[in-house]
């Protein structure tokens, strides 16, 4: 199956949001998503773009997209984290996702940043097995710690 990896544009934005619901669907929170293709327009690729997106194009269509931002470790210095990735349900297993994973190790390098990380969902063993094949460490003595808005606002009126 022949495709392209590339970065991806404002254009793509529509059709990456489309893949972002998806992945929400798969991480059993369809209705999770209230960011719009407008907000990432802005958000990537502004003045000051926050993230970095890669997509799988086959024959003209995206198919699978990888986002991906800095951050910075007071241990390591700067650092990409890798957000989302996804493929579509009916182009899995085609090789998409490994190509997608190798553009954002690739990227990683060429960045000269000293880790990539990323979360996986501890059900999702075949994502696990995967990035363990491919030399990364599966921290499991550390939580994923997240604060809503929601939560946040309650705990400001607390204070």
């Amino acid at each position: 199956m022949d495709h392209i990896i590339r970065q991806a544009g404002p254009k793509d934005m529509p059709q990456v949001l489309e893949l972002i619901k998806e992945l929400a669907a798969f991480e059993k929170e369809p209705d999770a998503v209230v960011i719009t293709a407008e907000d990432l327009v802005k958000d990537g690729f502004g003045d000051n773009p926050l993230f970095t997106c890669f997509v799988a194009e086959v024959n003209g269509v995206i198919q699978g997209m990888a986002l991906v931002y800095y951050r910075y470790s007071t241990w390591k210095g700067r650092t990409v984290h890798l957000e989302d990735l996804v493929v579509r349900q009916e182009m899995r297993g085609t090789g998409l996702g490994s190509a997608l994973y190798n553009k954002v190790i690739d990227y990683s390098r060429e960045q000269g940043v000293k880790r990539t990380e990323w979360v996986v969902l501890d059900w999702n063993t075949s994502a696990i097995e995967f990035y363990q094949r491919s030399g990364a460490t599966v921290l499991k003595d550390w939580h994923l710690v997240q604060m809503d808005e929601i939560a946040r606002n309650a705990y400001l009126k607390l204070r």
